[in-house]
């Protein structure tokens, strides 16, 4: 009897103790039981083609990318400028009691791919390892988890900026199946047109300023830095650009009987691009470097803190050396001019002994604050004056070509100017706060990134900081054949997000 009611009471005992529940699962560990299915959300997003060259496939990206942030609860919609364009996603979430509102923006749609450049079709991922004796093909779908972070996908977009989204609905998830709600009020745009130069932009954010406000923009684009440490960046370069075009003789010409005396346009293009910069990448251009702002000393703080990347690119690169001595962040700080491409006559067994008809090239200038477009372009063009050039529109007729000793054809393409956010701003200590929180240790802060995003386009229209969140790895092929993305770093992207959306409070 007595055994008896030993048992009982344990019994209700064990009936009447409080409910034990399970811990919450952190990011990290939601992320490891959800690998496969994460991944193959980027597989699908980057299997749509979503290109300038292909309407349908920027629909088809913008119609999946509402559906995943409807099923989330999200009030999604496109956002169109009156005058056309790819459509930008925007879609708003707010939380009870948030102080904060906080767009994250990437865009989702890619650069355009020359097939035959590539490993494999662009537009069908393929995850590879990158082992000693060369590239390997991994079935990932079948290999058991956890994945190896060190694999890589394959794809156009896959890092620039669909891992962005990506990271961004994965750390949403994570954080919903925690029972954590967001820490601010959340926005999302996500821009369709950014690889086309965000013609549209300025456009449509004056058309939805009132949608659109906010207290930060977090960026997704970019790369981390070098080193492969955890990333902030607090501001761009601007970019502009222009393809040229100078003649020579209206028809080819035996350089036998005619070299040294006729004008050879192939020469006359490397005499004026020699012209414009030196070898150690110093612009020689008059003017264009007079408006130049110089780093703050928390910017030249920040650049001297970050760990020397230097020697191991010149050995990734297989270079015999760099254009001058400085680091490489610290040559992002100033203006730079690049030369994309030259093309005069033909060379190898394609090449003539000819004196040929044009040269073309093509320039791309990346600016730093407080330089203007309208200035740089003033700048080249009286330089060009002073050269003796006579600057074109169009394809000069023979008339033109006979007035003029040097004619040269000028398109400039769209731009825009840099921005720097400033770093000592209460935002921004929280930003670097939060994201040094989810890494585990300190993040590296860059005043500026070397690549462009329109930032001065938002800041035109909005007046609200704007600071980097890139995740892609540093060696990601970004616009250039066999686009990839590194495992690990998605998933210290997801962390990063899942920081941002549930910790962020200033």
């Amino acid at each position: 009897m007595k055994r008896a009611r030993t048992i009982l009471s344990a019994l209700l005992g064990a009936l009447l103790a409080p409910a034990v529940t399970a811990a919450p699962l952190s990011v990290s560990q939601w992320r490891a039981g959800h690998e496969a299915e994460i991944v193959g959300q980027l597989d699908r997003l980057a299997r749509i083609p979503s290109i300038a060259a292909d309407p349908k496939g920027i629909a088809d990206a913008a119609d999946m990318l509402l559906g995943e942030l409807a099923a989330r609860g999200f009030a999604a919609q496109r956002l169109s400028a009156p005058s056309g364009g790819p459509p930008a996603i925007f879609a708003a979430l707010d939380t009870a009691g948030a102080k904060r509102t906080v767009v994250f923006y990437a865009h989702y749609d890619g650069q355009p791919v020359d097939p035959a450049q590539w490993s494999s079709d662009p537009f069908v991922p393929v995850m590879r390892a990158l082992d000693e004796g060369g590239p390997r093909d991994i079935d990932w779908k079948a290999a058991p988890a956890p994945l190896d972070p060190e694999w890589r996908l394959f794809g156009r977009g896959v890092a620039d900026d669909k891992v962005s989204i990506v990271a961004f609905l994965a750390a949403f998830d994570a954080l919903k199946a925690s029972g954590r709600k967001p820490s601010v009020n959340l926005r999302i745009f996500w821009e369709g047109e950014e690889e086309q130069g965000s013609p549209h932009l300025a456009e449509l954010l004056a058309a939805n300023a009132d949608l659109l406000k906010a207290d930060l923009w977090l960026i997704g684009d970019g790369p981390l830095h070098q080193s492969r440490a955890p990333t902030l960046y607090f501001g761009v370069r601007g970019v502009l650009g222009f393809d040229a075009t100078v003649y020579g003789p209206a028809s080819p010409l035996h350089d036998g009987h005619y070299g040294n005396w006729v004008p050879n346009p192939a020469a006359m293009a490397a005499r004026l691009i020699a012209d414009m910069r030196d070898e150690d990448g110093t612009i020689l251009i008059p003017g264009i470097l007079d408006s130049v702002r110089p780093p703050s000393g928390a910017e030249t703080a920040a650049v001297q803190a970050l760990p020397p990347v230097e020697d191991a690119l010149i050995e990734q690169f297989a270079l015999g050396r760099s254009e001058g001595n400085e680091a490489l962040a610290q040559s992002v700080l100033r203006p730079a001019l690049n030369i994309k491409g030259i093309r005069a006559g033909a060379v190898g067994a394609a090449a003539a002994n000819a004196i040929p008809t044009e040269a073309s090239f093509s320039v791309d200038f990346r600016l730093v604050p407080d330089q203007t477009v309208e200035g740089v372009k003033a700048a080249v063009e009286a330089f060009l004056d002073a050269k003796g050039w006579t600057v074109v529109r169009d394809t000069p007729d023979r008339a033109t070509r006979l007035a003029h000793p040097r004619v040269i054809k000028l398109s400039w393409s769209p731009g825009y100017a840099a921005l720097r956010t400033d770093m000592s701003l209460p935002v921004s200590q929280a930003v670097i706060a939060v994201a040094g929180k989810a890494a585990g240790r300190p993040v590296l802060v860059l005043p500026t990134v070397g690549g462009s995003v329109p930032l001065t386009i938002f800041d035109a229209a909005l007046k609200v900081p704007l600071i980097g969140l890139p995740i892609a790895n540093h060696d990601n092929q970004q616009h250039a054949p066999n686009e990839n993305l590194r495992l690990r770093n998605l998933w210290d992207g997801i962390d990063l997000y899942a920081a941002m959306i549930g910790g962020l409070d200033w």
